[in-house]
């Protein structure tokens, strides 16, 4: 599992001082983004090329609050991928490891509108997402 480290700020926490839960969202796609960057592939890059990637699915389970300063760790790993549909999971934990939020995010490749099986358009990604399925 992939690990991106970051630590809670002040704006992102709600009246109760708790992090509002549509950060961790954010903190998954933050980790994701770093997660295709350890495979050699730049979100903006793929872009570049035409191709998005749309979110068609997302799910988080709060367990634990975070509050503003701790610093936490989100592991994410892919679980499915089929060179159009790639499902990531990810844990959020806390310094002493206790699970805070997991969660799913499920997406499509895009190009001109229509979903696409990337294989052909970068099999050196399809291959990278390919090896790193249960890491």
């Amino acid at each position: 599992m992939f690990t991106y480290t970051r630590t809670a700020q002040y704006h992102e926490t709600d009246q109760m001082g708790v992090i509002h839960h549509a950060n961790y969202i954010k903190w998954m796609e933050e980790a994701r983004i770093a997660f295709l960057e350890s495979l050699g592939y730049v979100y903006a890059d793929i872009e570049r090329e035409g191709i998005g990637s749309a979110v068609t699915a997302v799910s988080a389970q709060y367990r634990q609050p975070v509050r503003f300063g701790d610093r936490v760790t989100v592991g994410v790993r892919v679980t499915k991928y089929n060179g159009a549909i790639l499902v990531f999971a990810y844990e959020i934990r806390n310094a002493d490891g206790a699970l805070c939020v997991s969660g799913e995010t499920q997406h499509c490749f895009l190009k001109d509108g229509r979903i696409v099986r990337i294989h052909r358009l970068l099999p050196g990604a399809d291959e990278a997402l390919k090896s790193a399925i249960g890491e």
